[in-house]
C-alpha cells in the first residue's frame, strides 16, 4: 500500500502537467480575442485605456470594450454625440472629447456613465446647454466646457451635478447667466466665467456655491452700474479669499464716463439705473378672426430694459360665464384664463399673433425690467365674431376674457367704403347730402344777390326824361341834382324855353351846338319857305305860357 500510494501521487503531477499545457493555448487565444474586440482600428489600446485622437473620426467608435475606464477622442471631427454612442461604455471614467466640431449634445447622453469623473468637451461649436444633458453624471468632478459658443446659462443647468468640483466657462459668449443657473453645485470649489460678455452678475446667481474656493471673472465687458453695486462691496469683503490680485481687476467697459476704470475704484454713488418707462402703441385694438396682429412696446432706460409680453390671467371661482351686458354694441366674454408669457424682441419689443382666434382676446401685459425696477403697461384686444359665426350662447364658454364686437369693423389703415358697416355708411351719406344742399343754397343766395345789385346799378343808369305825359323836354330844361347817397339824377324845370326862334340861326345853334352849319342853314331856309307859303301855320301857340313848335319833339334817354 505504501508502494501504490507514492506511486499514485507520482502519476498525479503529469496529468496536470499536461492539463496546462492544453490549457494555455486556451487562455493566449482568450485574450487575444479580447484585445483584438476591445481596441478600435487604428487606434491605441493600453491597459484600460483607449486613445484614438488626431484620427479625423467623425463618430465615437462602436467597438471599443465596456470595460475600458479612459478614452481620448481629441482633435477630430465629431459633430454630435448621440445616447447610442456611449450606451455601453458604463465603467467609464474619463471622458477628452475636445477640440472637436460637436454642435449638439442629445439629451440623456450620458445617463450611462454613472461612474465618469472627468468630461473634457471644450473647444468646440455647442452653444445650448440645458439640465437633460447632464443626467447621469452624479459623480462628475470636473467638466470643461471652455472655447464653445454659449452664449447663455438656463436655470438649473447644472442641477444632476452635485458632486462637481470644477466648472470651466471661460471663453465663451456667455451674456446672460440667470439666478438659478448654478443650483445645484454646493460642491463646485473653482468657476471660471473669464473671458466671455458678461455685462452684469446678480448676487443671487452665485449664492448656492457654499463651496467656492476660486472665481474668475476677469475680461468681461462690465457696465457699471447699480447691479454691480454689490460685487465692489462683496469683493473688498467676502472676495478676498476667493479673488487671486489679478481676479480682483473687474474692469469697467460702460458707461463711457467709467471706462476703463476698475471697479474697486470706483465709488458707489455712480453705480447708478435709470428706471424703464415703458410705451405700448396702440393700447387698445379690435381684429377678426383669422387676422394677423403687431403690436409695439418700446421701452426706455438704463440699462436698456429686457422686455416681455405676458398675457394677464382671470381666475375666478367656478366655470366661465358669459356677460350678457351690452358694452357700446359689443359682447364682453368673462372666463379664466392661466398667465401665458410671449416671447418678444428685446429691442423692438413687438408681440407677434398669428391667425387670431377667440382664445387670443383679453389684456396682454408689456413688462419692461432693468436693475432699476420694473414697468407695465396693459394692452387690451377683443375679436370681432359678427361675420365668422353668431354670438355662442351663455353657457358655451371661451378660453379668455373676451370683448367681442357685434359690428363688423374695417380693418385698420383701410379706407375702403365698402368695409364699412350699414350705419356708418348711412351716416356718411346723410352728411354728404347736407353738405351738398348747403352749398346749393349758397350758390342760389349769391346769384340772387347778384343780379339784385346788377339790375339797380342798371336802373341807376337809365333816365327817361320824357314820357309825353306833359309834352316834349329838351336839355335846356335839364337840371342835374344828387341826392343823399351821392346819386345822380336830372329834375325837368319847365320854366325854360324849349327852343329858340327858327328864324334866328344862332339860336338854332346854341339849342343844338353839335349839328353841322350846311345842315343849319338848310332848316333855315326850309322854315322860312313854309312862313312865306302859310302864314297861319306860323302862329304861335301858348304851352304853359311857352312859344312852341308842335312839328319838333325829343326825348332824351341818359
Amino acid at each position: 500500500m505504501p508502494w501504490t500510494g507514492s506511486a499514485g501521487q507520482a502519476a498525479r503531477p503529469r496529468s496536470w502537467s499536461k492539463m496546462a499545457l492544453l490549457v494555455s493555448p486556451l487562455l493566449l487565444l482568450a485574450l487575444l480575442a479580447l484585445r483584438t474586440n476591445g481596441c478600435p482600428a487604428t487606434c491605441r489600446c493600453y491597459s484600460m485605456t483607449v486613445e484614438c485622437g488626431s484620427l479625423g473620426l467623425k463618430e465615437i467608435p462602436a467597438s471599443i470594450h465596456p470595460s475600458i475606464q479612459t478614452v481620448f477622442l481629441q482633435d477630430n471631427s465629431i459633430t454630435q454625440i448621440h445616447q447610442q454612442d456611449l450606451v455601453a461604455l458604463r465603467g467609464l471614467h474619463y471622458l477628452y472629447m475636445q477640440n472637436n466640431t460637436i454642435s449638439a449634445l442629445e439629451p440623456g447622453a450620458f445617463r450611462s456613465q454613472q461612474h465618469l469623473l472627468e468630461l473634457a468637451l471644450n473647444g468646440n461649436r455647442i452653444h445650448l446647454l440645458n439640465s437633460s444633458i447632464f443626467k447621469g453624471l452624479e459623480h462628475l468632478r470636473v467638466l470643461y466646457l471652455a472655447g464653445n459658443q454659449i452664449t447663455k446659462l438656463l436655470d438649473f443647468t447644472f442641477c444632476d451635478l452635485q458632486r462637481l468640483q470644477e466648472l470651466h466657462l471661460q471663453e465663451n459668449s456667455i451674456e446672460t447667466l440667470e439666478e438659478q443657473a448654478l443650483a445645484g453645485l454646493s460642491s463646485l470649489a473653482l468657476l471660471d466665467l473669464s473671458k466671455n460678455n458678461l455685462r452684469a452678475i446678480s448676487r443671487a446667481a452665485l449664492r448656492p456655491l457654499i463651496s467656492l474656493q476660486v472665481l474668475r471673472l476677469t475680461e468681461n465687458p462690465w457696465r457699471c452700474d447699480c447691479a454691480l453695486h454689490w460685487l465692489g462691496a462683496w469683493i473688498k469683503e467676502e472676495g478676498q479669499r476667493l479673488l487671486s490680485s489679478l481676479d480682483k481687476k473687474i474692469v469697467c467697459s460702460e458707461p463711457p464716463r467709467l471706462a476703463y476704470q476698475s471697479l474697486l475704484d470706483i465709488s458707489g454713488n455712480s453705480l447708478i439705473c435709470i428706471p424703464p418707462v415703458v410705451q405700448v402703441e396702440p393700447l387698445e385694438v379690435t381684429a377678426r378672426l383669422g387676422d394677423d396682429l403687431r403690436v409695439s412696446c418700446q421701452a426706455s432706460g438704463y440699462p436698456q430694459p429686457l422686455v416681455s409680453w405676458r398675457k394677464v390671467a382671470h381666475v375666478r371661482a367656478g366655470p366661465a360665464t358669459v356677460s350678457t351686458r351690452p358694452l357700446g354694441g359689443r359682447a364682453e366674454l368673462r372666463e379664466r384664463s392661466g398667465g401665458e408669457r410671449f416671447d418678444s424682441d428685446t429691442g423692438s419689443g413687438m408681440l407677434f399673433l398669428n391667425n387670431i382666434t377667440v382664445a387670443h382676446a383679453g389684456k396682454y401685459a408689456c413688462e419692461a425690467s432693468n436693475p432699476g425696477g420694473t414697468a407695465r403697461v396693459l394692452f387690451h384686444l377683443t375679436v370681432n365674431l359678427s361675420q365668422q359665426q353668431p354670438l355662442p350662447p351663455p353657457p358655451r364658454a371661451y378660453p379668455a376674457s373676451v370683448d367681442v364686437s357685434q359690428e363688423p369693423l374695417y380693418d385698420m389703415e383701410s379706407m375702403d367704403f365698402n368695409a364699412l358697416s350699414m350705419a356708418t355708411q348711412t351716416a356718411i351719406a346723410v352728411g354728404i347730402s347736407l353738405l351738398a344742399l348747403v352749398a346749393l343754397l349758397l350758390i342760389v343766395m349769391i346769384y340772387r344777390k347778384h343780379r339784385k345789385r346788377k339790375k339797380a346799378k342798371k336802373e341807376e343808369n337809365i333816365l327817361y326824361v320824357n314820357d309825353y305825359s306833359d309834352g316834349p323836354t329838351t336839355f335846356a330844361q335839364l337840371e342835374e341834382y344828387r341826392d343823399e347817397r351821392g346819386h345822380e339824377m336830372f329834375v325837368i324845370d319847365r320854366t325854360k324855353p324849349l327852343f329858340a326862334t327858327y328864324k334866328d340861326p344862332e339860336g338854332l345853334a346854341g339849342a343844338f351846338p353839335g349839328l353841322p352849319e350846311p345842315l343849319q342853314d338848310q332848316a333855315t331856309q326850309t322854315l322860312e319857305g313854309e312862313e312865306e307859303g302859310e302864314r297861319e301855320a306860323s302862329e304861335l301857340f301858348v304851352n304853359q305860357g311857352l312859344a312852341f313848335q308842335p312839328q319838333i319833339a325829343y326825348e332824351i334817354h341818359c
